[in-house]
């Protein structure tokens, strides 16, 4: 063996903390299985810079509340335009927070009418990233006309969903700086704060859509699948577990299932998104729906099920859904009032 030999690969992180992509070289040497990591910082020179610079942004994607029932299908149009969320929360604006939001609406006609409806149900914030994401998430979005979007741009979001120049079911803001004010009120820095999360805590129980769901852009269609069940999300958040988390919240399969540590790793491997799941009986039926922990059993014992929709293994099955009626409850507060707090 050539003991100078040594293997080249491009590796990439996603850090939530910043909302940036880090690059890095991982060096593998098979004499001795030695690996050697280097961060790169920055360019030589300027010409490289143009050359291969990224034009990484990141901006807000607010559905308002006309939007919120059609989620799934808009998340879908973002995964497929080649944006990544980085944050989501359904939350409720008072009317401090939707007058700090449309500050610069003051003057319109139609100002109250706005803060009005913004603030009358639910609304879904995300961060997205993507290149020169503020100008694409525009095009995304459509004219805030609906009626010129269904003229001029068909497939934009606004022409598929929006009724007028209010209920026009999308936002986005129109200048880095206004990105960053506006992702600032939705997701402070700080880390606490900011509109509150929207779960019930009755009549509950708690579905998480595992990170490998995730990553494959499979979120929209399990939301889209969950609506046409007839189940109500009435609290949904993204998170990004550490094991701790993880281990605390699984608990109860500790000692219990043999893939408890394959389990664990899965849920604090990238981010995942918690729901509130509503019906009666919520626990039940929704674990019904869901199917066996195994799509493979799943796909021959029911088909139509999540973890047979889109479950991969047992592990990454798709979805964590409560087993226990008792647990529901305490499920879904772990997530939308510990984890809040």
């Amino acid at each position: 063996m050539n003991l100078d030999e040594r293997y080249v690969f491009v590796a990439e992180w996603y850090d939530p903390n910043a909302s940036l992509l880090r690059r890095y070289d991982l060096l593998y040497y098979p004499v001795d299985g030695s690996v050697e990591m280097l961060h790169l910082i920055d360019y030589g020179d300027q010409y490289t810079a143009r050359q291969l610079c990224s034009r990484k942004e990141k901006t807000l994607a607010l559905l308002k509340p006309d939007a919120v029932r059609h989620a799934g299908e808009i998340i879908n149009m973002i995964n497929e335009a080649g944006f990544k969320i980085s944050k989501l929360k359904m939350m409720m604006l008072s009317r401090k927070e939707a007058t700090d939001f449309y500050v610069d609406h003051l003057s319109k006609p139609f100002y109250n009418e706005l803060l009005h409806f913004i603030t009358i149900s639910p609304v879904i914030a995300m961060e997205i990233l993507g290149d020169d994401a503020i100008n694409e998430w525009k095009k995304l979005m459509g004219p805030a006309n609906p009626g010129m979007a269904r003229t001029d741009f068909p497939t934009s979001i606004r022409a598929r969903f929006g009724t007028d120049n209010i209920r026009n079911t999308v936002h986005g803001p129109d200048s880095f700086a206004t990105a960053a004010k506006q992702l600032e009120l939705f997701f402070p820095s700080s880390g606490s704060g900011g509109p509150v999360n929207t779960a019930k805590f009755t009549n509950c129980t708690c579905c998480i859509v595992k990170p490998h769901a995730i990553s494959e852009g499979l979120l929209g269609k399990i939301l889209i699948a969950i609506r046409d069940a007839g189940f109500e999300i009435s609290a949904m958040q993204m998170y990004n577990l550490d094991r701790v988390n993880v281990e605390e919240f699984y608990e109860v399969y500790k000692g219990v299932v043999a893939e408890f540590n394959e389990m664990v790793t899965e849920l604090y491997s990238g981010p995942c998104v918690a729901l509130e799941i509503q019906q009666n009986d919520a626990t039940k039926t929704f674990r019904e729906f869901c199917g066996p922990a195994d799509p493979e059993i799943a796909r021959h014992l029911r088909p139509g099920t999540l973890r047979a929709l889109f479950g991969k293994s047992k592990i990454q099955n798709a979805v964590h859904c409560t087993d226990l009626p008792e647990d529901g409850l305490l499920e879904v507060q772990y997530f939308f009032k510990i984890l809040e707090n």
